[in-house]
């Protein structure tokens, strides 16, 4: 029997192209203008809002500085670069990407200590914080938790229990946490009852953020008028 003229016995012709005009190349038009207009609204929206966030986030910051240092008449922002802290930013080198903290002064131009921002992983996610800090005796001014989203009404008396937060004024470090301490040793941070993970994360991050920073703040000090 003789087969095809092509000689091509029992071929499966190919799949048609969809031509310019079909269905499914107007729906494939239609999806990618509307992606691209989705995109586009987006951008706008992010520029748009983008000073509106910065300025807020620096209002609750400078709201964090002056309640850990209590209220300073003043404080300068210090960039950290290797092992010092640095009045300008160096060349070429964008402050916004730089490690600060903040150096508070009282009315009569003395030290009240920095303010120093610290984070670490806790229960649910990352701790952030920000507490006093005076290298001259060590001492820890206060406490206050910036961003957390540990569980609430448990994890998150990190930030509301009054109690836990006071704890830290005038703690020396480095903390200790301890399940029930007896207020005779100036070290030890009573941890909440059932939120052992996230208060021992609040102690963790001002211990290692000390360690991390502590020799350069207290290099830092002799520079300063006290």
């Amino acid at each position: 029997m003789t087969g095809p003229a092509d000689g091509h016995a029992g071929s499966t012709p190919a799949p048609a192209t969809p031509t310019t005009g079909s269905p499914a190349v107007a729906l494939i038009r239609t999806l990618g203008g509307l992606g691209v207009i989705a995109g586009l609204l987006i951008v706008v929206a992010y520029t748009a809002t983008l000073p509106r966030i910065q300025a807020n986030k620096a209002r609750v910051l400078a709201a964090a500085i002056d309640e850990v240092l209590g209220a300073p008449a003043r404080y300068d922002t210090l960039y950290v670069v290797g092992d010092s802290l640095v009045r300008v930013a160096p060349a070429g080198v964008d402050p916004a990407a730089l490690e600060t903290v903040y150096l508070g002064y009282r009315a009569d131009s003395s030290v009240i200590g920095f303010a120093v921002t610290g984070a670490d992983p806790g229960f649910s996610d990352v701790v952030r914080l920000i507490f006093g800090y005076d290298p001259r005796e060590s001492r820890v001014l206060a406490m206050k938790v910036l961003e957390q989203k540990e569980t609430p009404g448990l994890g998150d008396k990190i930030e509301k229990d009054t109690t836990f937060v006071a704890e830290f004024r005038n703690a020396v470090a480095p903390l200790k946490g301890v399940k029930q301490a007896d207020g005779t040793d100036s070290t030890e941070i009573d941890m909440i009852t059932g939120v052992t993970i996230s208060s021992r994360t609040v102690i963790r991050v001002i211990n290692q953020t000390l360690q991390r920073l502590g020799p350069a703040l207290a290099a830092t000090l002799p520079e300063m008028p006290r």
